[in-house]
């Protein structure tokens, strides 16, 4: 999760959120190139007096400014296109999550076991344990097993929220009347914090989402427990 004074993204816990992070370094190192040039530039036209005729009216560097911004949008083009397509493509899932926004808690229905649905609600500052996080604890985690692919259709009950997990990549509008789907793989067993990231309303903070990454031997056993209180 995020920390104090971070200036970058989390670390990645799913390869979407690790392909996300290459491009992001990849475009950044283009942006940087580029301005570095252009300040170059300015400085130089600022600073110097001479005046260079062939310069101010060829056709070899008009060509040159019009071909090489076309070669660069198109190296930023093709990696981003390409994730854009890895985001969109769930196939064969092992498990599906239905998370409805309400205001202002989620609940979530694992449509693949009858008897397994809970509401989630936000750990009120008073009630935390030592090491919890205020305003980011809940009371019922969106347990998933690692290293499987987990579908999670997203809906809402009432009006606009976002479900949002930075770590794993993952961002899907919850849209009133609509089911939009995303989906992850948990690289590695951990616990991932995120919230609502569409305004909701007055308590538009205070609607966690925490996703608890379990080797499948341990989901197993949560699921039976689930189905047993149930």
């Amino acid at each position: 999760m995020a920390h104090p004074s971070q200036l970058g993204f989390q670390d990645a816990a799913s390869p979407v959120m690790e392909e996300l992070l290459h491009f992001h370094d990849h475009a950044l190192m283009i942006v940087f190139l580029i301005s570095t040039l252009v300040l170059y530039i300015i400085v130089a036209m600022v600073t110097t007096k001479l005046t260079n005729m062939f310069l101010l009216d060829s056709q070899e560097i008009e060509i040159i400014w019009t071909i090489l911004p076309a070669i660069i949008l198109i190296l930023i083009a093709l990696p981003s296109l390409r994730i854009l397509y890895l985001m969109d493509e769930i196939n064969n899932p092992h498990l599906t999550v239905k998370a409805i926004g309400h205001q202002w808690y989620w609940s979530y229905e694992y449509t693949d076991y009858q008897e397994i649905a809970f509401d989630s609600y936000m750990v009120p500052t008073q009630d935390l344990a030592p090491g919890q996080f205020r305003l980011l604890e809940v009371d019922h985690r969106m347990v998933v097993p690692t290293e499987a692919p987990v579908r999670v259709l997203v809906t809402a009950e009432d009006v606009l929220h976002s479900w949002a997990v930075p770590s794993l990549g993952v961002k899907m509008d919850a849209v009133p009347g609509r089911l939009n789907q995303t989906a992850f793989i948990a690289s590695r067993p951990g616990v991932f914090y995120g919230q609502c990231s569409e305004i909701c309303g007055a308590n538009h903070s205070f609607m966690p989402i925490v996703v608890e990454a379990v080797p499948l031997k341990y989901f197993q056993d949560w699921s039976t427990l689930m189905l047993e209180d149930a």
